[in-house]
């Protein structure tokens, strides 16, 4: 081999030689930061009264009297290759803008959140390990009957995750729900849901509109992906893709929930074809327009009529001897 190539071939290897050096002593730093970003909270497997098909449950449900405390354990699982410390706090949960759930900060928090109280607020758990946090709930001897939303939420890794607990004081439960502020916009029905109650509801909805020349729009009853809490409203939208060309409709929503929950409201629409009327209207205003200029021009004085005669009394004196005399001479 010619000693320039050796030379090149010899540069080349060592380049790849530490190109595969950076990349195995970066990978571990890399998965060293992943590592705490897999961690898990979730309620401990098998406990309360409601579990899921792989034997975990979704969320805590919690029942019980005014002034009773209840119990229960959350998980929190670090799959990662180094510690991982989580901090713990209650919350209320609410609906935002668009029915999603969401948590109120510690101080905002007046009900579950407040009553609620971890065995500690932050907890560090070692790699590939599972660490069991208790909390208790202690139901104010005053709490009104109904779903108390809330929610415990652990943060950690620039991470945040909402493990949702539901708490219902027994007593009497009342499930009610309205419809409200339903409008049409170009192609999207615009409305409100309010629970009314002290429960919490899964909305179905029903849509309809009818017009001059008949139905034009039938949708069965569905449900809803927003679970809404009690007292709580939410504004939402409904696609209407094909919506007619001209006509003069009443758009009706019907919406219901379990327990007997239902409510129903509608709202006129109207629908023209703005571009072919716009450029209509501008056609007739264009031939008014011609059709007034013609008019004016008709009613105008031949050519050489510099105007109406006024007789002797609109000349000068001298105008009328000069008439007298060129009308003796002729």
């Amino acid at each position: 081999m010619p000693p320039l190539t050796g030379h090149l071939a010899r540069a080349v290897l060592a380049a790849l030689l530490c190109a595969f050096a950076c990349v195995f002593s970066a990978t571990p730093a890399a998965a060293a930061d992943r590592s705490g970003a897999d961690w898990t909270a979730r309620p401990v497997a098998g406990g309360g009264t409601r579990s899921g098909e792989d034997g975990g449950r979704p969320y805590f449900y919690l029942e019980g009297l005014p002034g009773t405390v209840l119990q229960d354990r959350l998980s929190v699982t670090n799959p990662g290759t180094a510690p991982v410390t989580v901090r713990l706090r209650g919350a209320d949960a609410y609906n935002a803008e668009g029915g999603d759930v969401a948590v109120r900060g510690t101080k905002d928090s007046t009900g579950t959140g407040a009553w609620l109280r971890l065995a500690a607020d932050r907890v560090t758990v070692p790699a590939r390990t599972r660490a069991e946090v208790p909390f208790s709930v202690t139901v104010p001897a005053g709490a009104s009957p109904g779903d108390h939303p809330g929610a415990i939420v652990a943060e950690s890794s620039g991470r945040s995750v909402g493990v949702r607990v539901h708490l219902r004081v027994s007593g009497p439960t009342l499930t009610a729900l309205t419809v409200e502020e339903v409008s049409v916009s170009g192609r999207t029905i615009h409305y409100t849901l309010v629970n009314r109650g002290n429960a919490a509801l899964a909305p179905r909805l029903a849509v309809s509109a009818d017009g001059v020349f008949g139905t034009l729009l039938r949708r069965e009853a569905r449900n809803l992906p927003v679970d809404l809490l009690p007292g709580q409203r939410v504004r939402l939208t409904e696609p209407w893709r094909d919506t007619p060309a001209l006509d003069s409709t009443t758009v009706r929503l019907r919406v219901t929930a379990a327990g007997g929950a239902h409510s129903e409201a509608t709202a006129p629409a109207v629908f023209v074809p703005w571009v072919p009327v716009t450029g209509g209207a501008l056609l007739v205003l264009a031939a008014a327009g011609a059709y007034a200029y013609r008019l004016r021009r008709s009613h105008r004085r031949p050519p050489g009529d510099d105007g109406p005669d006024h007789g002797d009394a609109a000349r000068t004196p001298a105008e009328r001897r000069h008439l007298v005399k060129a009308g003796a001479e002729s």
